[in-house]
């Protein structure tokens, strides 16, 4: 593969790009700009804040998002693998499969760590701390 070959692929980026600029610099230039307080107030689904949230977002949300961009990224490994699979042969096979257990360990260790579980009260680690003596009934399986 020569550089010129990748000529098509420069042209759309450049062209992409500059679409885009244009667009945001002519609607910024040709827009109406008359801000008024209900626009500049932060829309919470129709309800109106009255006052700055108690609380912030627990660290369990960020945790959940950083495990699901992780594993997210890792099936576009997988993905890629899959594309070239017969050309790997049995040194790819077995690299991926090395792969996919690194990938089921750390899993498990999330689990086990309790990162996955947004039922606090039945932790054994909260119990230990907290309520060491609070029954905790058996999950139900879905």
């Amino acid at each position: 593969m020569t550089l010129a070959d990748y000529l098509p692929i420069a042209l759309m980026l450049i062209l992409g790009v500059g679409f885009a600029a244009v667009m945001m610099l002519a609607s910024w230039r040709l827009g109406p700009n008359r801000p008024t307080p209900e626009k500049l107030a932060p829309y919470e689904c129709g309800i109106v804040p009255l006052q700055e949230p108690v609380e912030r977002f627990p660290v369990k949300f960020y945790i959940v998002a950083m495990l699901f961009v992780i594993f997210d990224v890792e099936l576009i490994f997988l993905f890629a693998w899959a594309v070239r699979f017969d050309q790997f042969g049995w040194a790819g096979i077995g690299a991926m499969a090395i792969f996919v257990a690194l990938l089921i360990e750390t899993l498990v260790y999330v689990w086990k760590r309790g990162a996955l579980d947004w039922n606090v009260a039945s932790r054994e680690r909260y119990r230990r701390v907290v309520a060491p003596d609070a029954e905790v009934a058996p999950r139900e399986a879905a």
